[in-house]
């Protein structure tokens, strides 16, 4: 019975494909419709972008992950699709239950799982990447960097 009730929100939720869009943009169109109560499920994490200088971008995620220790944390994901998770959670109240209740209506997956192949997926276009001189450094990228076997 349980899991039946666990199928019934994926056939209402929002399918948003995340690929060649800006991580920080993304997550924060993700989060505001978290707050309205709607349900997410993010697809592509790992083609997602993160903007800025390749040396000083794989600075900020080898320093956030090697910060504090293996027991006390803080605990800093190396996958794109916790990676993308935690973004999402740090713009979220996740402390406050409105917060806990948005983040849990939150899914995120590397590649599309089967279950969401035929569904209609969404691109937000005001968080397209924009086309620069510089490549961007995706998601997988960083988490290859960090030691993720993507």
């Amino acid at each position: 019975m349980a899991e039946a009730a666990a199928a019934l929100p994926a056939a209402s939720a929002k399918v948003v494909d995340v690929s060649g869009l800006v991580l920080g943009r993304a997550s924060s169109l993700i989060a505001q419709r978290l707050l309205a109560g709607e349900q997410i499920v993010v697809v592509n994490a790992e083609k997602c972008v993160v903007t800025g200088p390749r040396a000083s971008v794989i600075a900020h995620y080898t320093a956030a992950r090697a910060r504090g220790s293996v027991r006390s944390g803080p605990h800093f994901p190396r996958y794109p699709d916790r990676i993308f998770r935690r973004t999402v959670r740090g713009m979220l109240p996740h402390l406050k239950t409105r917060g806990k209740e948005a983040y849990d209506r939150l899914e995120v997956f590397m590649g599309v799982p089967a279950e969401y192949q035929s569904t209609p997926r969404e691109v937000l276009e005001i968080a397209k990447a924009p086309a620069t001189l510089r490549t961007a450094i995706t998601l997988g990228e960083v988490s290859q960097l960090l030691g993720a076997r993507v």
